[in-house]
């Protein structure tokens, strides 16, 4: 049986968008799959007294505490300990249960990892992915997208590592093609960092690296299917991203491809490089993003990815 825990208290909308979008999910989740709901105990079986039928393939562990957005990450982990994050950390560490996810504080989620799971030995810092759209192989995997601002070159190649290994065995790209984002196509063009990251990736042997990739290119370039970059740039790129889809919704433009820059279709993004399957989605995901989440969950925790990062960092 696969357990995947569900922070309910986490997210602008929860905990009935959490339980709507969970209840969604189990509609196709296959049935050795238990979801974990932690939260309020009565504010979950409220919800569930308004379901024709209670869904099957659940449990209820309570929280009586929350994490709120506007809580102080580190203080808030540590004066709430019956809070649902705190409790799915534990859960997670303990392996009661195979992954957590949570649409709330991402400051607290990024704590609760550190003290808790903690990060894979031999890998300098975690990293988040998130997918963008691209016209010609459907998505393209970005990180970092805002975990370490201004990580160092040595860093950024880990990145290449650790995006390789996504794409690899959780969307079953053979032999996936890393980038490195920059301002030109050049190995000489860019800042200090990104042409010494360039210097340290075009050698490797750990991922099939194909050189640099500039801004214009990002969505319309067949040439990667990982894009690597500090998360400075890639929380930058991703919020321009949401910008551009928010533009569209407001001009009435109807467009498959722009739709696929709609938050809700990806639900929620790994932390890759720690113990643990964890995923934090959008503060203000909807149902139909923390569905999308749980689904993606399920794949990450089938493909093995914790494991098979662990393995490539044995030195």
């Amino acid at each position: 049986m696969i357990r995947i825990g569900l922070d309910v208290m986490g997210g602008d909308f929860a905990p009935d968008a959490i339980l709507g979008g969970a209840f969604s999910a189990l509609k196709e989740l296959p049935e050795d799959v238990m979801l974990v709901l932690v939260g309020d105990e009565k504010a979950i079986e409220e919800y569930l007294k308004r379901c024709p039928s209670k869904p099957k393939n659940i449990e209820i562990i309570h929280s009586p505490e929350t994490i709120e957005m506007g809580d102080h990450p580190t203080k808030a982990f540590s004066k709430k300990p019956q809070s649902s994050i705190v409790i799915g950390f534990r859960l997670l560490e303990e392996e009661k249960i195979d992954a957590f996810a949570s649409a709330g504080n991402t400051g607290a989620m990024l704590v609760g990892t550190t003290m808790t799971i903690r990060t894979i030995p031999g890998i300098i810092r975690p990293t988040i992915a998130a997918t963008i759209p691209n016209i010609h192989t459907g998505q393209t995997i970005l990180l970092d997208v805002g975990l370490t601002p201004d990580a160092k070159p040595d860093v950024m190649y880990q990145y290449g590592v650790l995006g390789s290994l996504y794409a690899h065995y959780v969307f079953k790209i053979d032999n996936p093609r890393v980038a490195l984002l920059n301002i030109g196509s050049e190995p000489t063009k860019g800042n200090l960092v990104t042409r010494s990251a360039y210097e340290m990736m075009k050698d490797s042997r750990d991922f099939n690296f194909v050189g640099n990739i500039e801004g214009n290119n990002l969505f319309i370039s067949d040439k990667a299917d990982v894009i690597v970059c500090d998360g400075f740039v890639g929380n930058i790129v991703l919020k321009e991203g949401e910008a551009l889809y928010s533009i569209a919704r407001s001009r009435n433009l109807q467009d498959d491809f722009l739709e696929k820059f709609n938050f809700e279709n990806y639900g929620g993004t790994p932390i890759l490089g720690v113990n643990g399957n964890v995923i934090i989605a959008h503060g203000i995901s909807n149902e139909k993003a923390i569905r999308t989440m749980l689904l993606h969950t399920l794949e990450i925790v089938k493909a093995g990815l914790t494991e098979k990062i662990i393995k490539a960092f044995e030195y």
